[in-house]
């Protein structure tokens, strides 16, 4: 193996959340696509919905680059296995650069990868070349490649930006304000790729809207190799049936890439269509919007059945945010509608319209230590108690884990590389 790969990479990032970050980088792993290079992309911290848009901006699934969840080693494997294979790695921030611990910027040095800051420039004129001096200077480790910005009014607004900008940062241009390339959002942040039936038209108008300065390639960027990481084949011969479909599609690619590599054989189903419960050894419920199709849920009256039989067996069945809804008595949503869930759980989930969790998660588990995030907009009424309960790093609440038998069910994602052997004791007998 080569000690190191060379690449060009940028990371995206922004002074706050809400910028136009996922439209940028998408539009920029697009345009590049269509001038023929080989292009992978990242979304730093935990995201389920901006990586569904990116994957299809650059064709390729979209991982976590994230320090806390799964760690250097882990981090440094993905970036330097891009790198043998792409002509540019594009990396989309997560929140403010600063923001969080670890943040955008904390990656970014650690790599040694320039940033490009998009900054929405729609209700300021020189206090853009303020904000872009902040970004540059604030951490002398972290090198600003350039500023592009968001949302500009027209031709004379963007050479006032421009003209704004210290001599040291370079322009990147500017992306007119436009409805046209707008992703749209709903209460967990951008709607399911998916779900958007102009997604492709909406990124290909982004594309054609870049400047020619967006558009050059950055210097490479130097990515050592890895320490080797053995995985213990601890699943083989295991079958593991995941819930796959529009209401549970919360799924890292890192966890069934690690899956697979622990031996498990992994088969999807989907309870929206209908479908039962496969033969299976053990089942994963993750999370998505139940809460969006409870009368199609509701209907499939044979899928609660064999999960309720499932469990008495005594398999392991690990329910995460939505799918942990998915197995309570009932969900009622925002409009005070009430559906009839599974029932394993003696519980009430019951959705606001305020967020409710928030934050990085790690907790101690009788098979070990796991990490994760949370982020949900519903309460889980329940007199059960918790097996346990997790830690913010950041100071924020800790999820509640449940477990009934081999259930163990919890608001948490868990994020598997951060320990796969106790990954793979969730789906042992």
């Amino acid at each position: 193996m080569s000690a190191a790969r060379h690449c060009p990479a940028l990371l995206v990032a922004a002074p706050a959340s809400g910028q136009g970050k996922t439209t940028v980088t998408a539009a920029l792993a697009w345009r590049h696509r269509e001038l023929g290079r080989r292009v992978r992309v990242f979304k730093t911290g935990p995201d389920f919905l901006d990586p569904m848009i990116l994957e299809r901006a650059c064709g390729h699934p979209v991982y976590q680059l994230d320090l806390f969840m799964g760690g250097e080693t882990h981090s440094r494997q993905l970036l330097f296995d891009a790198a043998g294979e792409a002509d540019l790695i594009l990396i989309e921030g997560v929140m403010g650069l600063f923001d969080g611990t670890p943040s955008s910027a904390d990656l970014a040095a650690l790599f040694g990868i320039p940033v490009l800051a998009v900054i929405d420039a729609s209700a300021m004129a020189q206090t853009f070349g303020a904000v872009a001096h902040g970004l540059a200077t604030y951490r002398a480790e972290v090198r600003l490649a350039g500023v592009l910005a968001n949302r500009v009014g027209g031709a004379r607004h963007a050479d006032m930006l421009k003209a704004s900008l210290p001599p040291e940062i370079a322009w990147y241009g500017a992306l007119p304000r436009d409805a046209a390339q707008a992703l749209p959002e709903r209460h967990l942040g951008l709607v399911q790729a998916a779900e958007v039936a102009d997604l492709e038209a909406r990124i290909q108008h982004a594309a054609d809207a870049l400047p020619p300065e967006a558009c050059r390639l950055p210097e490479p960027v130097v990515f050592a190799a890895p320490d080797a990481v053995l995985v213990p084949r601890a699943l083989q011969g295991k079958r593991i049936a995941l819930a796959r479909d529009a209401a549970f599609s919360f799924l890292y690619p890192a966890n069934l890439d690690l899956l697979a590599a622990l031996g498990a054989e992994l088969v999807f189903f989907s309870p929206l269509a209908g479908d039962t419960l496969p033969i299976c050894d053990a089942v994963w419920l993750p999370g998505g919007y139940p809460e969006l199709h409870l009368q199609a849920l509701a209907t499939n009256t044979a899928l609660p059945t064999a999960l309720r039989e499932h469990q008495a067996a005594g398999k392991p069945l690990l329910a995460e945010c939505g799918g942990m809804l998915y197995l309570a008595e009932s969900i009622t949503n925002t409009q005070g509608e009430q559906a009839n869930m599974v029932g394993l759980l003696p519980a009430h989930a019951v959705m606001q319209k305020r967020l409710a969790g928030l934050g990085l998660q790690d907790i101690a588990l009788p098979e070990g230590r796991l990490r994760g995030h949370t982020f949900h907009h519903s309460r889980l009424e329940t007199d059960l108690p918790p097996l346990a309960r997790a830690d913010n790093p950041n100071g924020g609440a800790g999820e509640a884990v449940y477990r009934l038998g081999r259930l163990t069910a919890s608001y948490m994602h868990f994020h598997f590389p951060s320990n796969p052997e106790a990954a793979a004791r969730l789906f042992l007998p």
